[in-house]
C-alpha cells in the first residue's frame, strides 16, 4: 500500500495565485443551486451548475455532508466610557468535553475568545442588556486569563434558565469571513447556513454545502445516491493563512468532530464512490481512517491516544491498512469502550504527499491562496490545481465562501 510522503518541507509560496478582488463573491446568488460547478476528471475540465449535480454522479455514490450550524459568535459590548469591545467566541474552554454540552450550559460559561479592543478593557465586567419577551436580559463578560493570542472569558447572565446557545441567538451576530469585508445582514442568518444545518457549534459555515437546496437533495435521492451526515464544528482557524514559508512551521487548527458508530459502519458497507461535500467532511472521514489505524495497534488505548494530531497521518503511514480494515478496527475499539459516538478534536493535515484513504472525489469551493485548504485540493489533483484555478478565473467563476464550486475526482471517474 502506498504510504504518505512527508510534507514538512512544502514551500507554501508555491501555492499562491493572484485572486482579483472582483472575483470574490461578497454575496450569495439569489438561488443557491444556480452557482456554477467546475467538473474535473481524467485531466479534463468542464463547466456545469449545481442544479445538474445529480447528472455528474454515479447512482451508487455516497455523499457525506457536514450538518454543523453556525452560531452568532460575535458579541458587541460597550464600556461605560462609550468605547466598543467586540468578543469573538472561538470554542469552549478545556473544562467542557465537547461544544454541544458547552452550548447547552446555563447561567455561566467559560469560552476561548478573541477580543477586539482588548487594550481598552483593563479590568472589570462588560455588560450588555437585551430585551427578550418583555424582560431585560443582562449579559456580563469578564476576562479570566490571557493566553497566546486569545482570552478565556467568563460569560454570565441573569436569566439562569437560558443556555449559552440562546444567549448567542439573542445577542450575537453571525461571523462572516473577514475577506467578505462587510458586516452580516439579516439575509446572512439564512444564507450563511446550509439547508440541513442542525448541530450548533461552528464559527464558519461548511461552505461547499451552501449550494444545496431541498429540491437538489431530492433529485440526488431520486437517482439512488445515498447521503449521510457527520459533524465537524468549523473553527476560526479555517480562515488562517499559512504565514510560514515551510509547512513544518505551521500549526494546523484543531476542530471538534462528532460521528456515530452507525455512520462508520455505513462507510465499511458502501462499495461505490464516497464523496465528501466540503473539506470539513473530508477531514472527518480521513480522520476516522487514521483513528482506525491507531486503534489496530493500540487496542486498549483511550480516546486521547487515538485522536489525530497534525502529523499522525505521516508518522503512522507505515502502518497503513485498507479502508475497511481500519474502520472495522475503529468499530471494534468503540465496542470495547462501550461507546456509540466518536467526539474528539482532529488536527489532521492533508497536504501534498497525502494519500487519500476514504474519499474518491470532493465537492468544494475555490479557496484562498496560501491556505491549508488549497494544500488539501492538491491531494486530489496534484499540480493540476493551477490549471483548474486558472480555468475558473478565466471563465468567471466566483471565489471563496459565497462563490461557485467544483467536483474534483481523485482517479478515473466512475461511469454515470
Amino acid at each position: 500500500m502506498k504510504t504518505n510522503s512527508r510534507p514538512e518541507e512544502v514551500d507554501i509560496r508555491n501555492f499562491s495565485y493572484e485572486l482579483p478582488d472582483e472575483k470574490i463573491a461578497r454575496f450569495p446568488l439569489e438561488q443557491r443551486d444556480s452557482s456554477k460547478l467546475l467538473i474535473y476528471s481524467d485531466h479534463v475540465i468542464e463547466s456545469s451548475f449545481y442544479y445538474k449535480l445529480d447528472s455528474h454522479l454515479p447512482a451508487n455514490s455516497l455523499l457525506i455532508f457536514n450538518d454543523t450550524k453556525v452560531v452568532e459568535a460575535r458579541l458587541l459590548f460597550k464600556k461605560e466610557s462609550g468605547g466598543q469591545i467586540e468578543i469573538f467566541c472561538l470554542e469552549p474552554a478545556e473544562m467542557y468535553a465537547d461544544i454541544t454540552s458547552a452550548m447547552l450550559t446555563k447561567g455561566e460559561v467559560f469560552w476561548k475568545c478573541l477580543v477586539g479592543g482588548a487594550k481598552k478593557w483593563k479590568s472589570g465586567f462588560l455588560e450588555r442588556e437585551v430585551v427578550c419577551e418583555g424582560q431585560q436580559l443582562l449579559i456580563q463578560a469578564e476576562k479570566i486569563e490571557q493566553r497566546n493570542d486569545y482570552f478565556i472569558i467568563r460569560f454570565s447572565w441573569n436569566e439562569k434558565q437560558r443556555s449559552f446557545a440562546e444567549i448567542l441567538h439573542l445577542a450575537g451576530i453571525i461571523p462572516l469571513p473577514p475577506y467578505l469585508k462587510r458586516v452580516a445582514e439579516e439575509s446572512d442568518q439564512i444564507r450563511y447556513q446550509t439547508v440541513y444545518a442542525n448541530i450548533e457549534g461552528s464559527v464558519a459555515a461548511p461552505t461547499a454545502g451552501l449550494h444545496f437546496t431541498e429540491d437538489l437533495l431530492k433529485k440526488i435521492e431520486a437517482k439512488g445516491i445515498q447521503k449521510k451526515f457527520v459533524t465537524l464544528h468549523v473553527g476560526a482557524g479555517t480562515f488562517k493563512p499559512v504565514t510560514s514559508e515551510k509547512l513544518q512551521d505551521h500549526e494546523m487548527h484543531a476542530e471538534f468532530i462528532d460521528v456515530s458508530i452507525e455512520f462508520i459502519a455505513s462507510l465499511i458497507n458502501h462499495s461505490g464512490p464516497i464523496i465528501p461535500v466540503g473539506t470539513t467532511s473530508l477531514r472527518t472521514i480521513e480522520t476516522l481512517y487514521w483513528m482506525g489505524v491507531k486503534a489496530a495497534k493500540l487496542s486498549s488505548a483511550d480516546l486521547g491516544a487515538i485522536c489525530i494530531q497534525q502529523w499522525d497521518a505521516y508518522d503512522w503511514a507505515d502502518n497503513a491498512i485498507t479502508k475497511n480494515e481500519a474502520l472495522a478496527h475503529l468499530v471494534k475499539w468503540m465496542n470495547r469502550q462501550n461507546i456509540t459516538r466518536i467526539i474528539c478534536k482532529t488536527q489532521l493535515l492533508i497536504a501534498p504527499g497525502y494519500e487519500l484513504r476514504v474519499a474518491d472525489a470532493i465537492i468544494t469551493n475555490f479557496h484562498q491562496p496560501q491556505s491549508t485548504l488549497l494544500l488539501l485540493v492538491h491531494a486530489f489533483v496534484g499540480e493540476e490545481w493551477k490549471t483548474i484555478y486558472n480555468y475558473a478565473l478565466k471563465n468567471n467563476f466566483r471565489f471563496l465562501s459565497y462563490g461557485d464550486g467544483s467536483l474534483l475526482w481523485k482517479h478515473s471517474k466512475v461511469s454515470v
